[in-house]
Formats: structure tokens, sequence, C-alpha cells
């Protein structure tokens, strides 16, 4: 059922807002628990505790409820991360690296149904990998700002930054989701503490 025709409210008062971001949670909700696919509008509606035609005034379709579960999974994840990068200038960036490995992985592991869920849709549907790309781009721009702000030049710094993104997030799948018997993993957080300060160090 797609809404075409019908202009989508944006909610101003209290209790529109707070329906609307219950449809949110619901999606998020469902989308974890049994995937996007085998989710439908009215289970939505049903767990938000609205009626299928409050979804439908707020949302066009499910596809636009999975665009506001990725916003909220991102914030979700991105925004603790994005407050340590302000803290590279009066810290340093070996002390920052620790705490956005504790926070990456803490991330993954509180949102592992959802990230599951999100990342593999990224083989399948243009527009969530496109959501995730812009979301690699913004982390790219901010955390540039942030070691030019504290005065950490580097050659290829956005060269750097991606690869480091791939070895946290390497990490964090491994620590949270494979954790092989024969790894010691307080080993491998130092070599990947060490390998990231490399990485920024002048």
């Amino acid at each position: 059922m797609l809404n075409m025709g019908k202009e989508i409210r944006e909610p101003r008062q209290e209790r529109s807002i707070e329906k609307k971001n219950r449809i949110i949670r619901a999606g998020y909700e469902l989308f974890s628990e049994v995937g996007y696919y085998n989710t439908n509008t009215a289970e939505i509606a049903k767990r938000a505790g609205v009626s299928t035609g409050i979804v439908y005034g707020y949302f066009r379709d499910k596809k636009d409820i999975l665009t506001a579960v990725l916003t909220l999974y991102m914030d979700k994840i991105c925004e603790p991360i994005f407050g340590m990068f302000d803290d590279i200038s009066a810290s340093g960036i070996r002390e920052v690296i620790p705490k956005i490995l504790d926070s990456v992985i803490i991330a993954h592991r509180d949102n592992a149904k959802i990230h599951e869920a999100l990342h593999s849709m990224t083989h399948t549907d243009e527009e969530v990998n496109a959501a995730f790309i812009r979301l690699e781009d913004e982390i790219t721009s901010r955390l540039e700002s942030a070691l030019t702000e504290a005065g950490i030049g580097l050659d290829a710094p956005r060269e750097r930054i991606h690869f480091a993104m791939d070895v946290i997030q390497s990490f964090a799948h491994e620590y949270v989701y494979d954790h092989h018997e024969y790894i010691d993993y307080a080993k491998m957080r130092g070599i990947v503490t060490e390998t990231l300060y490399a990485l920024f160090a002048q």
C-alpha cells in the first residue's frame, strides 16, 4: 500500500511527535527481530499502539519508516563518537583511540540485531547502501576537521581515516560477533590501538 497522493504531515504538537517516534521505535524493534522484509506496516502500527491510518499520516510507506529507522540507528552509533572527536585537541589522539574503540564495541553489542538487519540490506538496496556511504563521508569529514583543529597534519588523511574505520569495524565485529577461542582479545585490542595510533601520530 502506497500513500503517493496524500501529503505527509510533519507533527508539531508534542503528542503527535511522540506518536511518530513510537512508530519509528516500533519499526526499529520489528526490523531487528524479524527483518525488514518480514515486517509489514500493520505490524508496525500494532507495536506502536496506533492505527494503520496514523502510520500513513506520517510515512508514505514502509520504506519511509526504514529511512527514519536508519537515521535513529546511525545517531545511536555515531553521536557518542562524534563527541569524542572534540576531545582530540584536549586529550591527544592516544587517549581518544581507546574511548572510540569502546564506544564502537558497545554500539555493536547493544544494537547487534538491527546492525545485522540493516547491513545485510546494503548489498540489495541502493538507498540503504547510499545511507551508509553518506555516514562514512560524514565521519571522514568530521574527523578530518577535528585532526586539523588539533594541529595534526597528515599526508592522505582521508585515506588514513577510511583505513582506520575498516580496522575498527573489523575488530568490533570480531570482538562482538565472532569470538574465536584461539584469539587473545586483549592482545588484539593492543595491536589495533597501536595500529590506529601509528596512522594518526605525527
